[in-house]
Protein backbone atom coordinates (compact mmCIF):
# COMPACT_ATOMS: atom_id res chain seq x y z
CA UNK A 1 0.00 0.00 0.00
CA UNK A 2 0.97 3.60 -0.54
CA UNK A 3 -0.72 6.95 0.00
CA UNK A 4 -2.49 8.56 -2.96
CA UNK A 5 -3.61 12.18 -2.99
CA UNK A 6 -5.46 13.68 -5.94
CA UNK A 7 -5.92 17.41 -5.60
CA UNK A 8 -7.54 20.02 -7.88
CA UNK A 9 -7.87 23.76 -7.30
CA UNK A 10 -11.42 23.13 -6.05
CA UNK A 11 -11.01 20.11 -3.79
CA UNK A 12 -9.11 17.10 -2.52
CA UNK A 13 -10.59 14.25 -4.56
CA UNK A 14 -8.89 11.45 -2.64
CA UNK A 15 -6.37 11.08 0.13
CA UNK A 16 -6.19 7.38 0.98
CA UNK A 17 -4.06 4.26 0.99
CA UNK A 18 -4.16 2.38 -2.30
CA UNK A 19 -2.58 -0.76 -3.75
CA UNK A 20 -1.96 0.50 -7.29
CA UNK A 21 -2.34 3.49 -9.58
CA UNK A 22 -2.40 3.92 -13.36
CA UNK A 23 -2.15 7.47 -14.71
CA UNK A 24 -1.84 9.13 -18.15
CA UNK A 25 1.75 10.39 -18.15
CA UNK A 26 3.09 12.67 -20.85
CA UNK A 27 4.72 9.72 -22.64
CA UNK A 28 1.91 7.22 -22.08
CA UNK A 29 0.17 5.46 -19.24
CA UNK A 30 2.28 4.46 -16.27
CA UNK A 31 1.68 2.23 -13.29
CA UNK A 32 2.66 2.84 -9.68
CA UNK A 33 2.89 0.25 -6.92
CA UNK A 34 4.18 0.41 -3.35
CA UNK A 35 7.76 1.63 -2.96
CA UNK A 36 7.94 2.92 -6.54
CA UNK A 37 11.10 4.79 -7.49
CA UNK A 38 10.86 8.59 -7.19
CA UNK A 39 9.21 10.14 -10.22
CA UNK A 40 7.83 13.44 -11.43
CA UNK A 41 5.91 13.68 -14.70
CA UNK A 42 3.30 15.81 -16.37
CA UNK A 43 -0.13 14.33 -16.96
CA UNK A 44 -2.22 14.61 -20.07
CA UNK A 45 -6.00 14.27 -20.21
CA UNK A 46 -6.95 10.66 -19.65
CA UNK A 47 -8.14 8.05 -17.22
CA UNK A 48 -6.81 7.42 -13.72
CA UNK A 49 -7.41 4.01 -12.20
CA UNK A 50 -6.54 3.08 -8.65
CA UNK A 51 -7.18 -0.01 -6.56
CA UNK A 52 -8.15 0.77 -2.97
CA UNK A 53 -7.33 -1.19 0.19
CA UNK A 54 -10.50 -3.28 -0.33
CA UNK A 55 -9.30 -4.27 -3.84
CA UNK A 56 -11.98 -2.14 -5.53
CA UNK A 57 -10.96 -0.38 -8.74
CA UNK A 58 -11.90 3.31 -9.00
CA UNK A 59 -11.82 5.29 -12.26
CA UNK A 60 -11.49 9.05 -12.71
CA UNK A 61 -11.19 11.40 -15.66
CA UNK A 62 -8.23 13.76 -15.24
CA UNK A 63 -7.26 16.86 -17.14
CA UNK A 64 -3.63 17.95 -17.23
CA UNK A 65 -1.45 18.22 -14.18
CA UNK A 66 1.52 16.61 -12.47
CA UNK A 67 2.24 13.32 -10.76
CA UNK A 68 4.92 13.04 -8.11
CA UNK A 69 5.90 9.72 -6.56
CA UNK A 70 8.23 9.77 -3.57
CA UNK A 71 8.59 8.08 -0.16
CA UNK A 72 5.74 5.61 -0.79
CA UNK A 73 3.36 8.44 -1.67
CA UNK A 74 1.83 9.51 -4.99
CA UNK A 75 0.47 13.02 -5.38
CA UNK A 76 -1.51 14.20 -8.38
CA UNK A 77 -2.07 17.92 -8.82
CA UNK A 78 -4.60 18.24 -11.63
CA UNK A 79 -6.48 21.03 -13.34
CA UNK A 80 -9.61 18.88 -13.01
CA UNK A 81 -10.44 15.36 -11.84
CA UNK A 82 -13.84 13.72 -11.75
CA UNK A 83 -14.96 10.28 -10.65
CA UNK A 84 -16.27 8.38 -13.69
CA UNK A 85 -19.52 7.66 -11.81
CA UNK A 86 -20.10 11.41 -11.40
CA UNK A 87 -19.66 12.40 -15.05
CA UNK A 88 -22.77 14.11 -16.42
CA UNK A 89 -22.61 12.74 -19.96
CA UNK A 90 -25.22 15.15 -21.33
CA UNK A 91 -23.22 18.09 -19.99
CA UNK A 92 -19.97 16.66 -21.38
CA UNK A 93 -21.52 16.15 -24.82
CA UNK A 94 -22.97 19.67 -24.80
CA UNK A 95 -19.55 21.13 -23.88
CA UNK A 96 -17.92 19.11 -26.67
CA UNK A 97 -20.44 20.29 -29.28
CA UNK A 98 -20.22 23.91 -28.08
CA UNK A 99 -16.40 23.92 -28.29
CA UNK A 100 -16.45 22.15 -31.66
CA UNK A 101 -18.93 24.69 -33.05
CA UNK A 102 -16.76 27.57 -31.80
CA UNK A 103 -13.69 26.10 -33.51
CA UNK A 104 -15.55 25.59 -36.80
CA UNK A 105 -16.94 29.13 -36.64
CA UNK A 106 -13.47 30.53 -35.97
CA UNK A 107 -11.97 28.54 -38.88
CA UNK A 108 -14.55 30.13 -41.19
CA UNK A 109 -13.61 33.56 -39.85
CA UNK A 110 -17.10 34.10 -38.46
CA UNK A 111 -15.97 34.72 -34.91
CA UNK A 112 -12.91 35.38 -32.80
CA UNK A 113 -12.10 32.96 -29.98
CA UNK A 114 -9.36 32.17 -27.51
CA UNK A 115 -8.05 29.26 -29.57
CA UNK A 116 -5.95 27.50 -26.87
CA UNK A 117 -8.77 27.75 -24.31
CA UNK A 118 -11.35 26.43 -26.78
CA UNK A 119 -9.10 23.54 -27.87
CA UNK A 120 -8.47 22.71 -24.21
CA UNK A 121 -12.22 22.73 -23.48
CA UNK A 122 -12.81 20.41 -26.44
CA UNK A 123 -10.09 18.04 -25.23
CA UNK A 124 -11.49 18.02 -21.66
CA UNK A 125 -15.00 17.26 -22.88
CA UNK A 126 -13.78 14.53 -25.24
CA UNK A 127 -11.83 12.93 -22.37
CA UNK A 128 -14.85 12.99 -20.06
CA UNK A 129 -16.98 11.35 -22.79
CA UNK A 130 -14.29 8.72 -23.45
CA UNK A 131 -13.91 7.83 -19.75
CA UNK A 132 -17.69 7.71 -19.30
CA UNK A 133 -18.09 5.39 -22.31
CA UNK A 134 -15.29 3.10 -21.13
CA UNK A 135 -16.81 2.72 -17.68
CA UNK A 136 -20.47 2.47 -18.66
CA UNK A 137 -20.34 -0.42 -21.15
Amino acid sequence: MFRLSIVTPEKVCIDADVASLTAPGADGYLGVLSHHAPLITTLKPGKIEYRDDQNVIHVMAVTNGFLEVSANRATILADAAEDAADIDIARARAAYERSRAQLISAEKGETSIDLPATQSALERAANRIRVYNETHK
